[in-house]
């Protein structure tokens, strides 16, 4: 089962999210020289992002990514790598390493190759793999009745290109391979409606109906939840 961290607030669980982060990476400097995140995009990581940005670490030795992007150009709002600029990589902050996950390919699918290339240069296992959840129980880019969610769900890339069965925007994202390479897994989820869904991936089920269960329901990976009631 998840450790979970229950907070009246999204602005104090983020607070708390910061901290354990920034703990985690500190030691992990101290402990191999190097340090590395993927976060997550949307509303909810901003105030994560913003509390970290102004933690003391050293920043040199961090590599930040993320779990997934819109294939969209950088400067767009709706791009993840923007809101990371914009929140983490500010002040000091701005000297960690940032791996992206767009390239100037015309599509997701054509730019996979080299973000697949640049991901398995990374120093793996990642210490922390940031996930969110969507209402459907979607987990980075692995959408439930994605056209990719079963290559997602079980190839041995790192990455893989997705069209969302919704969602606007082509997508690159992590595969369960790979957020299952990683040393830790946090997920922060917020409101009732976010809590319901959560509740039913706890309680099993195929991956494939609520992707969120590839992370909840393993046990090689420790998972932390933090949610906020409101």
């Amino acid at each position: 089962m998840p450790t979970e961290h229950i907070f009246a607030t999204g602005a104090e669980a983020a607070s708390d999210i910061a901290a354990r982060i920034a703990t985690i990476l500190s030691d992990a400097i101290a402990a191999r020289g190097v340090a590395t995140i993927a976060v997550s995009g949307g509303r909810s990581p901003r105030p994560v992002l913003e509390a970290l940005s102004k933690v003391p670490l050293d920043w040199t030795r961090l590599i930040v990514t993320l779990v997934d992007e819109r294939w969209v150009e950088p400067v767009s709002a709706d791009s993840n790598e923007r809101l990371v600029r914009e929140t983490l990589l500010q002040g000091p902050a701005a000297a960690a390493r940032f791996v992206p996950m767009k390239t100037h390919a015309a599509d997701a699918y054509a730019g996979q190759p080299d973000v697949e290339a640049a991901f398995a240069a990374l120093p793996w296992p990642l210490d922390i793999i940031l996930l969110g959840m969507g209402d459907d129980g979607h987990t980075a880019s692995l959408f439930p009745q994605g056209r990719e969610l079963a290559e997602g769900l079980r190839s041995d890339a790192l990455t893989i290109a997705a069209t969302p069965p919704a969602a606007p925007h082509q997508r690159l994202s992590l595969t369960a391979n790979a957020i299952l390479q990683s040393r830790h897994i946090f997920l922060q989820i917020g409101g009732p409606a976010k809590k319901a869904v959560y509740d039913r991936a706890l309680a099993g089920g195929p991956v494939e109906e609520l992707p969120i269960r590839l992370a909840l329901c393993q046990q090689d990976v420790p998972v932390e939840v933090w949610i906020a009631q409101s």
